[in-house]
C-alpha cells in the first residue's frame, strides 16, 4: 500500500513538471513584407521586392519562445546583361528583365517582454533560403536572420506587428546582406 501511494505521488509530481514543459502560449503572425535584396550577380543594384511573411511562435517559458518563420518575396528589374561594344555598333544596349523570387524558412529563439499594450521582441533565426531567377537559375543555401519588432495589442487575442530583420543569404557562392521589414496582424493563443 505504501509503495502504491508513493508511485501515485511520483506520477502526480512528474505530470505537473512535464505539463510545465509544454508551451503555455504563443502567437501566429501573417502580413505584408518588403525585402531589399542585395543580389549583385543578378542586378546592378539592390532589388526591391514585395511579398509576405508568416510566423508561428510557441512559448517555452514566459519570456522565451521558439519561432518558425516563413517568407516569400518577388521582384523584377530591367538590366543590360551585355554592355554595348561601342557607339557605332549599337545605339542602345539590349535590355532584359530579371524576375526574382526569394523564399526563406527559418527557425530560432525569440525573447520578449510585455509592457501594457506593447510587446517588444528580439530574435535570431537560422534556416534555408532559396532564390529563383530567370537569368541565373536557382540556388538553395544557408540563411540567417537577426532582428526584432514590436507588437501593439488591439484587443486581448489580436495585436498589430512591426518587425525588421537583417537577413544574410549565401546564394551563388557569394554572401548577400538583405533587409526585411514586415507588418501585419498577430493572433495570440
Amino acid at each position: 500500500m505504501r509503495n502504491a501511494l508513493f508511485v501515485a505521488f511520483l506520477i502526480t509530481v512528474f505530470a505537473g513538471v512535464t505539463a510545465a514543459q509544454v508551451p503555455t502560449s504563443g502567437n501566429v503572425f501573417i502580413g505584408y513584407s518588403y525585402y531589399n535584396a542585395n543580389l549583385p550577380s543578378l542586378a546592378a543594384n539592390n532589388l526591391n521586392m514585395n511579398g509576405w511573411e508568416a510566423t508561428l511562435e510557441g512559448r517555452v517559458v514566459p519570456h522565451l519562445g521558439i519561432v518558425a518563420d516563413f517568407s516569400s518575396h518577388y521582384g523584377s528589374q530591367t538590366v543590360a546583361p551585355v554592355p554595348c561594344p561601342g557607339p557605332l555598333v549599337c545605339t542602345q544596349p539590349p535590355y532584359t528583365s530579371v524576375n526574382v523570387a526569394v523564399y526563406n524558412v527559418l527557425f530560432g529563439p525569440r525573447v520578449s517582454a510585455s509592457f501594457g499594450r506593447f510587446r517588444p521582441f528580439a530574435e535570431a533565426m537560422f534556416g534555408v533560403g532559396h532564390v529563383n531567377a530567370n537569368l541565373a537559375g536557382s540556388d538553395t543555401n544557408f540563411t540567417t536572420a537577426i532582428g526584432g519588432g514590436l507588437d501593439y495589442r488591439i484587443i486581448r487575442p489580436v495585436a498589430w506587428r512591426f518587425q525588421g530583420d537583417y537577413v544574410q543569404t549565401r546564394f551563388f557562392s557569394a554572401t548577400q546582406n538583405n533587409v526585411r521589414v514586415s507588418t501585419g496582424i498577430v493572433l495570440r493563443f
